[in-house]
């Protein structure tokens, strides 16, 4: 489950969660590029939705990351059918610059970086491919929990402020009880 909650002009931070017989396990930071309403290539993060995740061996990140990692990497996780969207992948990467519509993963959070992405990525990879591998079905819940999206540049757009600040105490509410886990 990726929770999306801290979005800006430029990126969109959020939480990334192993959801398991419905314990919800803190797994580590993500980040994506920001919302937007008219899609921009590599600038604009995926709809919110439920999507499959498989391994895609083809391409420039599958290769480097064999290079990298070693047969250890089987394939990137790849997010499947995507409206309006292609090669969607999980990987490493600091800020928004390292991502075409894609996710970080990272350790450390604060807004447009993620820290130890290559730590966080080699902690949460080997699970999701081995499940994959075994034939299990392994989907992903994107949730924007960011409240709406509204463009600064029109007078008309009024944020709920309340609403936002109830998102981030229910945010702190899940990390809290993840922390004492």
């Amino acid at each position: 489950e990726v929770l999306r909650f801290n979005s800006s002009d430029d990126f969109t931070t959020g939480l990334l969660f192993d959801v398991t017989d419905n314990v919800r396990s803190f797994l580590c930071y993500t980040l994506e590029d920001e919302a937007r309403t008219v899609k921009k290539w590599g600038e604009t993060r995926i709809p919110s939705g439920k999507y499959k995740l498989t391994l895609r061996n083809e391409g420039g990140f599958s290769t480097r990351y064999k290079a990298k990692f070693g047969d250890w990497h089987q394939g990137m996780i790849y997010v499947n059918e995507v409206p309006n969207f292609e090669y969607i992948l999980w990987h490493i990467g600091n800020d928004d610059d390292d991502t075409a519509g894609c996710l970080l993963v990272g350790k450390t959070s604060q807004d447009n970086f993620i820290g130890n992405s290559t730590a966080a990525y080699k902690e949460i990879y080997p699970p999701i491919r081995d499940a994959i591998l075994s034939g299990e079905e392994v989907t992903v819940s994107y949730i924007d929990y960011d409240g709406t999206i509204l463009s600064n540049k029109s007078t008309d757009s009024v944020v709920n402020i309340s609403q936002v600040s109830k998102n981030q105490e229910d945010i702190m509410d899940i990390l809290s009880t993840e922390i004492k886990h």
